[in-house]
């Protein structure tokens, strides 16, 4: 930002600032390019005038002279038809010269270079994304020529005011004045299309609509002043009908909100339509979420939650340092936003509200973490989420039904993290998870399906993960299964493997990767095909052992196969190792992964493994036969071009 500079032929106080290039450029988009959503600036003004006051609140617990003996916190709306102006006012926090100058010219969040990109991605956005950015201030520039801003801190003296005032063009001025009152008051002077026809914003009627509609949740009282009938009278002794009247305001100022937090009130008090607006209020999220769940916990640690889970997952869902969590509030004083104590990581994806009884008032982040209470609650709203997730999974309703689909095709990966993150939910999580099968290709069969299908004798719930659904059907490790019409789980995300780390059973039956360690069928597999294994391992094991000097410390050992059926060779490897594919996702991700080689298991009853031993190019057969393998498991070739030379060299002969 430029030094401040007297404005010419102005008061010699008064200063101009020029904005930021940020606020600039953040400017130019607001006024060119939100206007097809132009109500959120009443929203957005009213939230922030709420925020002044829940700092003021906050503030006051340790120093209650910041209320300067005025301790009912308020935001009034007053609409001027003759100025054509609207101003919202609030006896919050306030703010002195350096307050002003930080909040309003420059933007410290470093969300708002993500907030640029993204508007500039798409002209015309719904409006979402400015309070989602912290940037809810400039909305007003949507409908206003020029902003002023007058203000004054709790507990500085009344000569230390301060007027902001701006057109929105890439300048602001500052100068002092004295205010009685702490507080803020913003007027907006409204550009003409907004003073008059559909978008007139000096009608009472549409401000007071778009209170109950954006902010009628919000605990302090809204108000503006009362508007009375007011009939005119014939002067007639005969003749008292009266003939006419108009809408007078009146010096009373009337509450045009509920004025209490939602999620004080009863459920059976709140219908769904209040519950929807509150969401979309609280997360700037343009959708109604998936589902809810409303509840007041009594115990040794008592509060409210008020949990959401959104119909689609945001775009930063990933981005593990990106904040995620709850509002917290503590006795309805707002304490913090994103208090991501509240939740386990692996729910980071929840939105909505926890208000506690119990928590001091002036608890940090640090504090957060070390409270046995706020532990309590994490693991309180963890079984809520949990629980009204299995009451859709298991629900017979299909619109029920329908949203668990929804929420699994969104979420279903990051709910597979609390298998590693959540020992203590651990079976409330499995019990959620679907997958595709060698037999059903949707996400649809749970733990529980697959047992309830498996077949007599068999001992082990069987699985097997892959990149994706086509290379997993194709893999060589199924066909051994699909020979004896065994079903097998297959597991196609990322985040599969490192989860099925820390799930080895389900109600008591194993769980068993087939790409690892040895196959053991159990009472599926009979004597004489025991026997038949036993004979070809004898059989072949000439070719076995020049096959380990060939690859040599390519494999860690070369075994005959009992799971192939098609293909002539794979990889497997060792009970607790790392995949081909998990050790690639550990290297992309920049982590040094412990070396890990693999078992080839060749084929006995395929030509090419029969005709190996009287091979003349058996070392290039060895190791293109191993990088077939490789390839085949999901894994990638160290040297490409080696691999093609050997194939083409063999095609040739």
């Amino acid at each position: 930002m430029s030094e401040a500079t007297q404005a010419e032929g102005l008061n010699p106080e008064l200063k101009k600032h020029t904005f930021e290039a940020e606020v600039a450029q953040l400017l130019h988009l607001v006024t060119h390019s939100l206007y097809s959503n132009a109500d959120i600036f009443v929203r957005e003004l009213v939230s922030n005038a709420s925020d002044a006051c829940d700092k003021l609140r906050f503030e006051a617990t340790n120093d209650d002279s910041l209320y300067e003996d005025d301790g009912e916190l308020k935001i009034r709306i007053a609409v001027d038809e003759d100025a054509k102006t609207i101003t919202f006012t609030d006896n919050g926090i306030g703010m002195n010269e350096t307050d002003a100058i930080e909040n309003l010219g420059t933007i410290a969040k470093s969300g708002t270079k993500a907030f640029l990109d993204k508007l500039s991605e798409s002209q015309k956005q719904d409006g979402q994304l400015i309070g989602q950015f912290g940037v809810g201030f400039y909305s007003g520039f949507i409908v206003a020529d020029t902003i002023s801003v007058e203000s004054r801190k709790a507990g500085e003296p009344a000569d230390k005011g301060v007027r902001w005032v701006s057109d929105g063009t890439g300048s602001f001025t500052i100068e002092p004045i004295t205010k009685d009152t702490r507080g803020t008051a913003i007027t907006l002077h409204l550009k003409e299309e907004y003073s008059e026809g559909e978008d007139n914003y000096l009608d009472r009627s549409k401000i007071k609509r778009l209170v109950n509609k954006y902010s009628d949740h919000i605990s302090l009282p809204i108000q503006m002043r009362k508007e009375i009938w007011q009939e005119d009278v014939v002067d007639d002794e005969n003749d008292d009908t009266p003939t006419g009247g108009e809408m007078v305001l009146t010096d009373e100022w009337e509450t045009i909100n509920k004025a209490s937090a939602l999620w004080t009130r009863s459920s059976s008090e709140i219908d769904d339509d209040e519950y929807v607006d509150f969401y979309k209020n609280i997360t700037y999220d343009m959708d109604a979420p998936l589902t809810w769940t409303h509840n007041r916990v009594e115990g040794r640690v008592q509060y409210t939650q008020l949990l959401y889970i959104p119909k689609k997952a945001p775009m930063d869902l990933y981005t593990r340092e990106q904040q995620h969590g709850l509002k917290l509030y503590v006795k309805r004083v707002f304490i913090m936003d994103d208090a991501e104590q509240l939740l386990p990581m692996y729910l980071r994806f929840v939105k909505g509200v926890i208000d506690s009884a119990d928590l001091p008032l002036n608890v940090s982040r640090e504090l957060l973490q070390e409270s046995r209470d706020v532990k309590s609650i994490r693991d309180g709203n963890a079984r809520r989420i949990l629980t009204l997730l299995a009451s859709l999974a298991n629900s017979e309703d299909s619109d029920k039904q329908e949203k668990f689909a929804q929420f699994y095709a969104e979420f279903g990966d990051v709910i597979k993290e609390g298998l590693g993150e959540d020992a203590g939910n651990k079976e409330r999580i499995a019990k959620l998870l679907r997958y595709a099968t060698s037999t059903q290709d949707g996400l649809e069969t749970s733990f529980e399906d697959y047992k309830g299908r498996m077949k007599d004798g068999q001992k082990a719930i069987y699985y097997l993960t892959a990149d994706n659904l086509a290379a997993a059907k194709n893999s060589p490790q199924l066909e051994l299964f699909k020979k004896k019409g065994i079903e097998v789980i297959l597991m196609t995300s990322r985040v599969d493997e490192w989860a099925m780390n820390f799930l080895t059973s389900f109600d008591d039956t194993p769980l068993q990767n087939i790409a690892k360690g040895a196959v053991d069928l159990g009472d599926l597999q009979d004597e004489a095909e025991k026997a038949e294994a036993e004979k070809a391992v004898e059989a072949l094991k000439p070719v076995v052992d020049k096959l380990k000097t060939a690859l040599g410390e390519r494999a860690k050992d070369v075994k005959v196969s009992t799971r192939l059926v098609d293909s002539p060779a794979c990889l497997v490897v060792g009970e607790g190792e790392l995949s081909p594919q998990m050790i690639q996702m550990l290297q992309q991700m920049g982590q040094d992964v412990p070396a890990s080689k693999p078992t080839l298991e060749v084929n006995p009853d395929y030509p090419l493994i029969k005709k190996l031993e009287s091979s003349e190019q058996f070392d290039d057969l060895a190791q293109v036969i191993f990088d077939q393998a490789l390839l085949a498991d999901g894994g990638q070739l160290e040297d490409p071009a080696a691999y093609l030379k050997r194939v083409n060299e063999l095609l040739m002969r």
